[in-house]
């Protein structure tokens, strides 16, 4: 701690480096991390007053009230978190600050290798998905397979101008979900999002099995450790995901334009082999020759143009992804997604016209690959050397088309946590400004759907393309709404509207097509998934809107309204229990101490030592001591029904139950040290209406009941947003001390402005005694409990006369699965705070008001 002496009128505070004038200090205002001593001089009259400050500079002042936390403060503070955390640097990098994020984004280069890799990669295997359908009616209709190419491709070039009018009319992100659900409705905006989840599952999982078939078809050796080397594959690229998406393209862009050159390559050296050379005819003759086992019907012409719309897939990926681009963002979007349409396009077509040219038919086994086989057809003589070259370029895209879920699977959930449709933690960007957890999702479900499905690219396909077509016919239909609402803003709004309401159409008909030739063959899990999931979605937005409207406590709004009644559970009379004591009689005078009597000599012997202790207060000072009887042997169930007496004889009363607890130096968890106060947190957790403090021991060495030297008590209560629950918390802070300041942690610099503003409205509803000090930390590496916890340490370390206690509002939900929906901030603050000393941690549950009832009620009939 670093301490000066100046005059009483020379007292300043250093605010910002760029600030010339000094301040003085004012000892209202939470965010000046300092104190002040007053020292006596020598000579009566002589006053100095010492400027006391923290010992590391954990925030800088950026203004009153608002502080930001250095880097100082987001230093791990034990062992094992420095061992953690250098560990999780040595993987994916040193975070990165919110402020960068701008520095992040992508130039149309790079966009390209990771938005486009899905679309481009496809046509490693859409050529074959509709030769090995249509093969079915033998080879001698196989050259129809290029009118379905060319007819996907006409429809690739609808929906590419579709979508490029999506670009500027939604220039944050045109994502399905955001249109659909802003011109249709919630619902359809929820059914564009969950097919779009589905077939970003999907195309990790396609893209990295086809991937792995390319290598296979090079080295066959490897056929037996394919499911294997899919998972493997998903790891690598979910580590490459999670240190950011700048680095991530930087990594990818390289192979991406490797796959681009060489199949251009390919197509070049193939046509003039084939036509100038060779002078093979466009359809060629096919070895071996395969009859038909059913007839050529226009059933199987719909299956085979379905199987190829795979092609298609990743097509919106461009307009989702918006806001990953430069600016201006918009532009570069468009430009982006005209040069993948015209590459998707013309490698598909060039490889389809390949294919028939050479007389190459598709393996059913899917090895080798058809792609593989023209290339090892073109790729000879001189060039011999292109074709490992190309199917690893090959492996390389397909495996790298899984980045384009990466960038989009995460950001649309983080649009759906942000509507509370999906957990809240889905919306949180990790250390290098990534959505960490939508990553860590798409990476599990991917590799459990390789492993059901082996690795089998043809059966992962017939699942494929039916999710995707359903995401662009709700965004066109919802382009087409929008239009409309604009057709007296907008000049050329019907020729917008008739380009949207085309593609609409267009992708309405083949997603039908694909529902229904598919459906046999796997799109029936796809049709059947989606419902599941719209349900589940709605399920977790209504539990959300529940919790809020629900959350509840008994605890007045108003300080003055609150009574405090405390009771504090003493086995003996030690060092810690009457610290405890001490704190709940700074409190309030009725204060009990319950003892009960499981061992009749501990019992007399505590009576005797309570006594003697006792007989030193005065009566003001004095606290009475209940022994009770068990109940079937049993302490907690014993201490519950007291507590529980007490409840009923003192309705009026907030009740704070005192838990003193010794600090262990092991290693061992107090869980098992103490398994009886455990039982006793829990129980007391799920109890509506009761408060728990913990006082640990060593927080009050040599502390006793004296009239000379007072508790002083001061209060920091961690707020997330201005609700019932920490209004009434900072209500239960005033009644004890004025000495209260609320902390909020700002993860988004654009939550500040709107925090202080709804602070000023508050206050102005508040009386004088009720008005609290607010103190705003923004976060720049987004981290929640550490710049909370530097904050506690600096009032420790300013404040070492005072008790600092810290109020958690703590949410207890009714089921063990709604936990997945908190981030469980309460808790995780709370163990790290038991490990620091001097600080008393007061729990204040929050209980949804209708199982608070269902749980009053089973106390009220039942004696435990």
């Amino acid at each position: 701690m670093n301490q000066r002496d100046y005059s009483p009128d020379a007292i300043v505070s250093e605010t910002r480096s760029y600030q010339q004038k000094p301040e003085l200090v004012d000892t209202e205002d939470p965010s000046i991390l300092l104190s002040t001593e007053m020292l006596q001089g020598s000579k009566p009259g002589n006053v100095r007053v010492r400027l006391v400050r923290p010992s590391q500079k954990m925030f800088r002042r950026l203004d009153a009230g608002l502080l930001e936390a250095t880097e100082a403060a987001e230093q791990p503070r034990t062992p094992l978190e420095r061992a953690a955390l250098s560990f999780k640097r040595f993987v994916i990098g040193a975070p990165l600050a919110t402020a960068r994020e701008k520095h992040e984004r992508l130039t149309k280069f790079k966009a390209l290798a990771v938005l486009s890799s899905d679309a481009i990669s496809s046509v490693a295997y859409a050529t074959e998905a509709i030769l090995v359908t249509f093969i079915a009616a033998g080879s001698q209709h196989l050259w129809i397979t290029l009118f379905i190419c060319l007819a996907i491709v006409a429809l690739l070039a609808v929906v590419a101008l579709s979508y490029r009018q999506t670009i500027p009319a939604y220039p944050n992100g045109g994502g399905s979900y955001i249109v659909a659900k802003e011109n249709l409705g919630t619902l359809p905006g929820l059914i564009a999002a969950g097919s779009l989840m589905i077939d970003y599952i999907l195309t990790v999982s396609v893209s990295i099995s086809a991937g792995v078939q390319a290598l296979v078809t090079l080295f066959p050796s490897l056929a037996p450790s394919v499911v294997t080397i899919d998972v493997l594959l998903v790891v690598l690229i979910t580590m490459v995901n999670l240190r950011g998406i700048r680095e991530s393209a930087s990594i990818f862009a390289l192979p991406t334009y490797l796959f681009i050159f060489s199949a251009l390559l390919l197509i070049v050296v193939g046509c003039a082999k084939a036509f100038l050379f060779q002078h093979q005819p466009l359809f060629g003759t096919f070895h071996p020759f395969v009859k038909p086992v059913e007839t050529l019907s226009l059933f199987l012409i719909l299956r085979s143009f379905s199987a190829g719309c795979a092609a298609m897939t990743g097509t919106e990926a461009i307009s989702n992804g918006i806001p990953a681009f430069k600016e201006p963002s918009s532009r570069n979007a468009a430009i982006t997604l005209t040069w993948m349409a015209v590459i998707l396009g013309t490698l598909f077509i060039g490889i389809t016209v390949l294919a028939l040219s050479f007389g190459i038919e598709a393996s059913p086994s899917g090895n080798p690959t058809v792609i593989g086989q023209v290339a090892q057809q073109v790729f000879s003589g001189p060039l011999f050397f292109m074709y490992p070259v190309f199917q690893l370029a090959t492996l390389f895209i397909l495996t790298l088309a899984a980045n384009t879920s990466y960038s989009d699977f995460p950001r649309l959930s983080s649009l759906l946590a942000r509507d509370h449709f999906l957990p809240h933690q889905f919306a949180f960007r990790g250390d290098r400004l990534v959505f960490s957890t939508g990553i860590v999702v798409l990476a599990v479900l991917a590799a459990l759907l390789l492993i059901v499905f082996k690795g089998d690219t043809t059966l992962l396909l017939n699942l494929y393309a039916v999710g995707v077509f359903i995401s662009f016919t709700l965004s066109q239909g919802g382009m087409v709404r929008h239009w409309w609402r604009l057709r007296h803003e907008v000049k050329s709004w019907r020729r917008s509207l008739i380009i949207n309401g085309c593609g609409a159409c267009a992708t309405l008909l083949v997603a039908m097509v694909i529902a229904v030739t598919k459906f046999a063959e796997g799109a029936w899990i796809v049709v059947l998934l989606l419902p599941l999931l719209i349900l589940m979605f709605l399920s977790i937005h209504r539990h959300y809107l529940y919790v809020e409207q629900e959350r509840t406590t008994t605890l007045p709004l108003s300080p003055t309204a609150i009574h405090h009644r405390l009771i504090v559970p003493v086995g003996r009379l030690d060092e810690v229990t009457r610290s405890s004591l001490v704190y709940a009689r700074s409190i309030s005078p009725n204060v009990t101490a319950v003892h009960v009597r499981l061992d009749e000599q501990q019992s007399s012997a505590l009576r005797q030592q309570w006594e003697e202790w006792q007989a030193n207060l005065s009566i003001r000072e004095q606290v009475s001591l209940d022994i009770t009887e068990p109940l079937e042997r049993s302490l907690v169930r014993t201490l519950l029904t007291y507590i529980n007496e007490l409840q009923r004889l003192h309705p009026e009363a907030n009740l704070t139950v005192v838990l003193p607890e010794h600090r262990e130096q092991r290693t061992r968890p107090r869980l098992f040290t103490h398994p009886r106060l455990f039982q006793l947190k829990v129980a007391l957790f799920f109890r509506p209406q009761i408060i728990v403090t913990n006082i640990l021991r060593n927080e009050y060495n040599g502390l006793t009941l004296s009239r000379t030297k007072p508790i002083r008590h001061r209060f920091l209560v961690p707020i997330a947003e201005l609700d019932r629950v920490s209004v009434q918390s900072l209500a239960y802070a005033r009644s004890i001390s004025p000495h209260v300041v609320a902390v909020h942690v700002a993860i988004n610099p654009h939550e500040t402005a709107l925090l202080r503003e709804k602070w000023e409205q508050l206050q102005q509803h508040l009386s004088k005694e009720e008005e609290t000090a607010l103190v705003i930390i923004e976060s720049p590496y987004r981290s929640l409990t550490r710049p909370l916890l530097a904050y506690i340490e600096t009032m420790r370390e300013l404040h070492p006369d005072e008790t600092l206690t810290v109020i958690l509002p703590e949410f207890v939900v009714a089921h063990w699965w709604e936990h997945l929906l908190h981030n469980q901030t309460a808790l995780q603050l709370k163990r790290a705070l038991s490990a620091l000393p001097n600080i008393v941690i007061t729990n204040i549950p929050q209980h949804l008001q209708r199982h608070a009832q269902i749980q009053s009620q089973e106390i009220s009939k039942t004696r435990i």
